[in-house]
């Protein structure tokens, strides 16, 4: 992969029972491309986070949306919590128990939501 905007362009793969979490270097070979998001062990489960910052709360909930209609589209759906001025995303892959090339490719597509999002 050459640039990050390649994996905002892919399309989230279904799960098959040889389906694994990703290795420390596949997660470190992905990483340079999704590098806002912060990996955390939640749940001892890794998981990509990022916190978008808004000018309100109706900013912030018309962001989560268009996440969620794309997670939903993708059927990959994050963790979000939605504050006043602030959405907290995480990633994760509930199936592998990790973190998965779907997460990135989600992650990725986050990513280019709050880039195209409409100025206020």
């Amino acid at each position: 992969m050459s640039e990050p905007t390649q994996l905002a362009d892919m399309t989230c793969s279904g799960y098959s029972a040889d389906s694994k979490a990703m290795t420390a270097v596949e997660v470190a070979e992905l990483y340079p491309f999704v590098s806002d998001w912060r990996i955390v062990d939640g749940d001892e489960l890794p998981k990509l986070e990022r916190a978008f910052k808004f000018k309100n709360f109706v900013q912030a909930l018309e962001f989560a949306n268009r996440v969620g209609t794309m997670a939903e589209e993708q059927d990959h759906h994050p963790a979000l919590l939605v504050e006043w001025g602030k959405v907290t995303v995480r990633w994760w892959t509930h199936f592998v128990e990790g973190l998965h090339l779907n997460d990135f490719i989600a992650a990725a597509k986050t990513d280019r939501i709050f880039e195209q999002r409409q100025p206020s």
